[in-house]
């Protein structure tokens, strides 16, 4: 299939179908933890696990199924990890007890890191660089839909098939979806470009030390954090430390591959300014807004006793406040560049600190009408920060680098998802308990640790805006 095939098209929509699907569960699953902490009687840690464990394997396979995609076609790897995404939502649905949910969700997220970046690398593939514009904007659509949709279609499934059963058919959605688009698949999407680079990558190792060095150390920094109330003493706070050596090892390590072969991580890429900071944006970002639809839904059902179709609507202002201002985002950054990232955190603190301010007024079961105002506002911040800054911090990255920039950039966002859930949702059930079982004071406390997140990228984006201004006075 060349450029000018018009399969291409049809290739293109089942990739999409399935990067929907994959995102989808990041944010669908938020609405029905109530529903299964009851059913299978999960632990606040075991809750945490079920959400930062999917975002953890999810990052932890972008790259090196990316590059393992580049050298060994990217159709197979496609179809493998959907298949297995499928087959690890069917057990996720029929999860019996708590272990066996985390770790159908693990294998899930480590599917979804498969399956992600040969959507990317499909279209690089089937498309000349002059036409890719449009399919890479409907990917980003796609991606916005899917955040926008999750917790509002997870609360349409659980009112329609009840608290006991619906969490399970948040799961069991994925396999018809997922079993018509591996039959697709197969059929539409070439086996191979029809041109195959020369420089193809089929014999460069893929750096699994890599892999398992790094998400040893998140492992390692998440579990303190996660079973902070599980866990009695203070002998857990070594494992911090713990992480921190690991973590430098995996650096000491990647520097030691990248003489041999290309290193899960470049790390090269960070001396460029606007990537550096963009990525520490990236990262503290995700880590603080993902977190607000974890710990504002138990508020919502479990603090406030909302249905859960009530939960994903009061949920809904952001993800619709967000969806479009990126589409206004992503017309106006190259014109306004980095301070237009500086102004969405901005917004994005400022929404959640009327949103502390809200449920302080209206602590009772009217605070979801009383945060929908600033919710609002916080998701149009968060439009003018998620695709501006991924488009500012690779405009700087050599094209040659540029799919391996992109595929850390999105590590950075997964890994940052997988520790603020886990920090703020420690936050979160230790305030629950001090507070004497008060949700709204819980909640407003575990705001305090996602806007200290949030700060922290927007110190990141400000010096980038400031050393930008410095640059040309000084050249």
């Amino acid at each position: 299939m060349d450029h000018s095939s018009p399969g291409r098209w049809r290739a293109i929509s089942v990739v999409l179908v399935a990067g929907f699907m994959t995102l989808l569960d990041v944010s669908i699953v938020n609405v029905a933890l109530p529903s299964i902490k009851q059913s299978l009687a999960l632990s606040p840690g075991g809750l945490q696990w079920v959400l930062s464990g999917y975002a953890l394997t999810f990052g932890l396979l972008l790259v090196p199924a990316g590059r393992f995609g580049d050298a060994r076609g990217r159709r197979n790897v496609f179809i493998a990890g959907l298949a297995a995404f499928t087959l690890a939502s069917a057990a996720a649905g029929l999860a019996t007890g708590a272990l066996f949910l985390i770790v159908a969700r693990l294998v899930q997220g480590a599917a979804a890191g498969v399956v992600n970046p040969q959507v990317s690398g499909l279209i690089q593939q089937l498309f000349a660089p002059a036409e890719r514009g449009r399919p890479f904007g409907l990917l980003g659509a796609t991606i916005g839909v899917s955040t926008a949709v999750g917790p509002l279609l997870g609360g349409l499934l659980i009112q329609f098939f009840g608290a006991a059963e619906g969490w399970r058919w948040i799961f069991y959605i994925n396999l018809p979806i997922g079993i018509i688009a591996i039959v697709l698949a197969a059929r539409w999407i070439p086996a191979r470009p029809a041109s195959p680079s020369p420089s193809s990558p089929a014999r460069e190792p893929l750096d699994p030390v890599g892999v398992l060095l790094l998400g040893a150390g998140v492992v390692l920094l998440l579990l303190p954090l996660v079973e902070e109330r599980e866990w009695a003493g203070s002998a857990k706070w070594l494992l911090v430390v713990a992480a921190l050596g690991v973590l430098a090892g995996f650096v000491a390590w990647e520097r030691r591959f990248a003489r041999r072969g290309t290193a899960l991580i470049d790390l090269s890429l960070f001396r460029v300014r606007s990537y550096g900071l963009g990525a520490l944006v990236g990262l503290f970002y995700f880590g603080g807004f993902t977190s607000i639809f974890f710990t504002y839904t138990l508020l919502l059902q479990s603090g406030l006793h909302y249905s859960a179709l009530e939960a994903g609507l009061a949920i809904t202002p952001f993800a619709l406040g967000s969806a479009i201002a990126a589409a206004v985002g992503g017309r106006t950054v190259n014109r306004l560049g980095r301070p237009l990232v500086v102004a969405g955190l901005l917004l994005v603190g400022a929404g959640l600190s009327a949103t502390v301010l809200a449920l302080h007024l209206v602590p009772g079961h009217g605070a979801g009408f009383a945060t929908a105002l600033p919710l609002l506002v916080a998701g149009i911040g968060s439009g003018f920060v998620i695709s501006p800054n991924q488009t500012l911090t690779l405009a700087e990255v050599p094209v040659e680098r540029a799919g391996s920039a992109g595929a850390v950039l999105q590590t950075g966002q997964r890994i940052g998802t997988a520790i603020g859930i886990a920090a703020v949702g420690a936050m979160f059930f230790n305030r629950l308990a001090h507070h004497g079982g008060n949700w709204s004071l819980a909640f407003q406390a575990s705001l305090l640790a996602t806007i200290g997140f949030v700060a922290i990228a927007l110190a990141a984006a400000t010096a980038d805006v400031l050393a930008a201004r410095r640059k040309p006075a000084s050249s």
